[in-house]
């Protein structure tokens, strides 16, 4: 019989395996447990961008550019070399043009105008904003948006005008019109009375195709202080101005102003048509208030219908008093957002009448209207820094003519050349005893060298070749306007002696005012070249095409009848060796050579004294006022 005891030190073995199985398996089920609830706390959700909450930041207001920035170029030395001479560099430095600074340097001298020989101004603008000017948009309603030709009259050009002044000024009115592709960016509206034709040829349209156009000019003006004044226009044919969505003045010529301005605007001065201007009396605008560094949104259109124009815009500011112009009325500043070049003033001042309007005085509308008398002070001491480093060490007479003569046997002699006398040549030595030495004995070097100094007989001169540029009224010529002229310099060679060495030539041509001793440099050109048996030992070049306007007084303008414009007047052809030794010359007046130096570095287009001092041109005399 069994006893239910275990026997003493008997092991039972089926009870601990059963034990340790499932202490096994207990251990997985936690392990996995385990490792599901570290899965679990370690596996997060995908993260979600949640843009920030916006910042409210003030807003600061936005000023245009303050300076006018240009293409620089560095000039070509042409100071006269007489020989081989190391020349010191000009530095590529860009500096202010110091226009108007003879009248009140410190007050109004606006902004700079820095150097940019490669641009020409147009009284439509240029062809580079500086950031504080007007962008104007040419339309010829004469052409449609492809260009096409359009049914047009002068009828159509007017309710063009009427359209767009009347629509709010919306461009959408002109859209079936011709708009040229290339804008100009001015800086005030100043066209004395010339020809219309002048508005297409600044925005490289043909005139036959242009002949009725309008210029939208769109932008900002701003002024320092709190300013209130009016615009005063002369208007052959258009002028309106825009401010604020406003219109302030719109101006038609005179014998129209009324049918085709009196529904859209008309005057409430006392002074309105009191007061010459151009080509007849003026326009007086609504005066209108300007808060100091408040920019305001301005628009002004401007148009005409060919033969002459005269549009011109003129600020008359309250409580100021201007000078009275002799037969009545104020010399009133031009309406300006830059102050103009010096280039530009000469555009203008050609065609005014002398004392009319004064370009540089009165308010320059944007946000650097003054400049300081240190700045300015400041401005004109690097103009005399950069002046002096342009300045060459002069070439003693001794360095020209002495040198060292090295012969073939290696001797070396000290001396200056005299002159060749068939196959020997002269020497002058220090002691002034002269030597007579065979040609044979000399270097190759000292052989050119006194070929050099032998040049060939030349005979050179300048002529000119002119043709008429016409007005076209309705795509067809009417009068002559001018005259294209092209000059070529002509060098031809006497005698047959070889000269095998490079020449080089300068020529200038020389124009005049028509009504006026002051005078314009034309043309510059210079060039290399060689006479040998393959140009029949002679040699032409020529410049471009030089326009010179010819301007017939019309009745109602112009008592004293002044034909206006330029005209041909004189010329300088140089010609020099390739050491720069000038061998000919020619001058059509005896100033115009003692002027050579001072040519060389002229502004083309631009106008001089009989000293080859710059001077602005002289505007045309007073008849009717």
């Amino acid at each position: 019989m069994k006893n239910g005891k275990k026997a003493p030190g008997k092991v039972n073995k089926g009870a601990p395996s059963g034990f340790v199985i499932s202490l096994i398996v207990h251990a997985a089920a936690f392990l996995l447990a385990g490792m599901l609830v570290v899965f679990t706390v370690v596996q997060k959700d995908e993260p979600k961008f949640e843009p920030p909450k916006p910042v409210d930041r003030p807003k600061m207001k936005l000023k245009k550019p303050k300076v006018k920035v240009k293409k620089t170029a560095k000039p070509k030395s042409t100071q006269r070399i007489v020989t081989k001479v190391k020349k010191a560099n000009m530095p590529d430095i860009q500096l202010p043009e110091m226009s108007g600074l003879g009248a009140g340097l410190g007050e109004g001298v606006g902004g700079f105008d820095l150097g940019g020989i490669e641009l020409t101004p147009t009284v439509m603008g240029d062809d580079i904003s500086s950031g504080n000017d007007l962008v104007g948009t040419f339309y010829s309603i004469m052409r449609d948006r492809k260009g096409r030709p359009l049914t047009y009259s002068k009828e159509e050009h007017q309710q063009a005008i009427r359209r767009f002044l009347k629509s709010g000024w919306k461009t959408s009115t002109l859209s079936r019109y011709y708009q040229s592709p290339k804008k100009l960016y001015g800086s005030m509206i100043m066209i004395p009375e010339m020809f219309s034709s002048v508005a297409p040829q600044c925005f490289g349209e043909s005139d036959r195709d242009s002949q009725y156009w309008m210029v939208h000019y769109k932008g900002q003006i701003v002024y320092p202080e709190d300013i209130t004044f009016r615009f005063v226009a002369q208007a052959d044919s258009t002028v309106a101005v825009r401010i604020n969505g406003e219109i302030v003045i719109g101006g038609y010529w005179y014998t129209h102003q009324e049918s085709e301005m009196g529904d859209i605007w008309r005057s409430n001065s006392a002074d309105d048509r009191k007061w010459w201007m151009g080509n007849w009396t003026a326009v007086v605008g609504d005066w209108v208030t300007l808060k100091a560094d408040e920019p305001a949104d301005i628009e002004i259109l401007i148009a005409d219908a060919g033969g002459i124009c005269c549009l011109m815009l003129a600020v008359q500011e309250q409580g100021v008093d201007y000078e009275i112009r002799p037969g009545g009325g104020p010399r009133l500043p031009a309406f300006k957002t830059a102050m103009p070049s010096h280039d530009l003033q000469d555009i203008i001042y050609r065609d005014m009448v002398v004392g009319e309007v004064c370009l540089t005085n009165g308010p320059v509308f944007n946000d650097f209207g003054k400049m300081s008398a240190e700045k300015a002070k400041e401005a004109a001491e690097l103009l005399k820094q950069v002046n002096a480093v342009t300045v060459e060490p002069a070439v003693t007479e001794a360095n020209i003519e002495t040198r060292d003569w090295t012969f073939n046997d290696g001797n070396i002699l000290t001396g200056s050349f005299v002159t060749r006398i068939g196959d020997k040549a002269v020497l002058k030595t220090a002691d002034g005893k002269q030597k007579k030495l065979p040609l044979a004995a000399f270097s190759a070097a000292d052989l050119e060298y006194i070929d050099l100094c032998n040049p060939p007989d030349l005979m050179v001169s300048v002529t000119s070749k002119e043709e008429p540029v016409h007005a076209y009224e309705d795509g067809a010529k009417v009068e002559i306007v001018g005259y294209d002229a092209t000059y070529t310099a002509k060098i031809r060679k006497k005698g047959a002696k070889p000269y095998p060495h490079e020449l080089k030539a300068e020529y200038y041509a020389i124009g005049k005012q028509r009504h006026a001793d002051v005078y314009i440099l034309l043309d510059r050109q210079e060039t290399e070249f060689s006479l040998d048996e393959s140009n029949n030992f002679s040699f032409d070049f020529s410049g471009k095409p030089v326009h010179l306007r010819r301007i017939e007084p019309r009745e109602w303008e112009n008592a004293d009848f002044t034909v206006r414009g330029e005209e041909g007047y004189g010329s300088l052809i140089v010609v020099k060796d390739k050491r720069g030794v000038i061998v000919a010359e020619k001058a059509s007046a005896q100033w115009i050579r003692d002027a050579y130096e001072k040519l060389q570095a002229f502004p083309v287009g631009r106008y001089m004294n009989d000293h080859a001092e710059r001077v602005f041109p002289e505007g045309i005399p007073r008849a009717r006022y």
